[in-house]
């Protein structure tokens, strides 16, 4: 069996990440499929010449509305099939769902829905929730082996944010879905990361609005990957690397035996 090393990262913005240097990043080989959320650019905006020189074949899914949201995945595993959408419109509008099929294994690259900007945002990231709980739900019936990769906007436990009391009203910590993310992986997914680390103050994403925040490690860990729990005897390690910084979020990462 052959090991699978996958990554995922939001970008916060492809073509600002390319600026911070991303490319060179990919340079030093630190996986061999990348998924990306919120690239905010579609394949033709990004210099996509250094990406292929680099060994990687690249699918895109982008948001209709321009420098919005958007999914990619960048593999040197050629995939036997790539699939963009999950057939929710308001979701598929704004470019949230990509996957690819590596063999029997199923890779779902996601990016949850933000409730940060008002109430109208938070009810459609429940709406979202519920519809890709009933999504993953189908699809583990034909796919029992399947990886959920990506922001996905909440952090679960109290382990997994700097400051639990203070935010227990905020989006991305609030019961509903804290109890969302107990129930998905009670329906039989396994949090990789805490798999393999019951360790505190690990975290994947910073507010950027201070500075002093990433350097004093006071984050959030809201990026996964998950998998199924037929894949469980096929885990290898899972890490996060918060030194990694072209973004607000950094990589999370995954090493599987395919």
């Amino acid at each position: 069996m052959k090991n699978i090393r996958i990554i995922s990262y939001n970008v916060n913005g492809i073509r600002a990440a390319i600026k911070k240097g991303l490319y060179d990043w990919l340079r030093s080989d630190p996986a061999d499929v990348i998924c990306i959320q919120e690239t905010k650019a579609h394949n033709g905006d990004v210099d996509i010449k250094t990406l292929e020189a680099l060994g990687f074949e690249h699918h895109w899914f982008s948001a209709t509305k321009k420098g919005y949201s958007g999914v990619a995945i960048f593999t040197k595993i050629k995939p036997t099939a790539v699939k963009t959408g999950n057939g929710f419109e308001i979701s598929d509008f704004e470019g949230r769902v990509i996957e690819m099929q590596f063999g029997d294994i199923k890779l779902i690259n996601a990016y949850f829905p933000s409730g940060t900007s008002g109430e109208e945002r938070q009810a459609y990231k429940y709406q979202w929730l519920d519809e890709m709980f009933d999504y993953l739900e189908k699809v583990k019936k034909k796919n029992p082996k399947i990886i959920l990769c990506g922001d996905y906007n909440i952090a679960h436990e109290e382990i997994d944010i700097h400051d639990p009391k203070g935010n227990k009203k905020s989006s991305g910590f609030l019961p509903e879905e804290r109890a969302w993310m107990t129930k998905f992986l009670a329906a039989g997914w396994i949090d990789t990361f805490r798999y393999f680390h019951p360790e505190p103050h690990r975290y994947s994403w910073w507010s950027q609005r201070f500075p002093s925040v990433r350097l004093n490690n006071k984050g959030w860990r809201i990026d996964y990957c998950c998998v199924t729990t037929a894949l469980q005897k096929q885990l290898v390690d899972a890490e996060i690397f918060p030194d990694v910084k072209h973004s607000d979020h950094c990589p999370v990462y995954l090493k599987i035996k395919s």
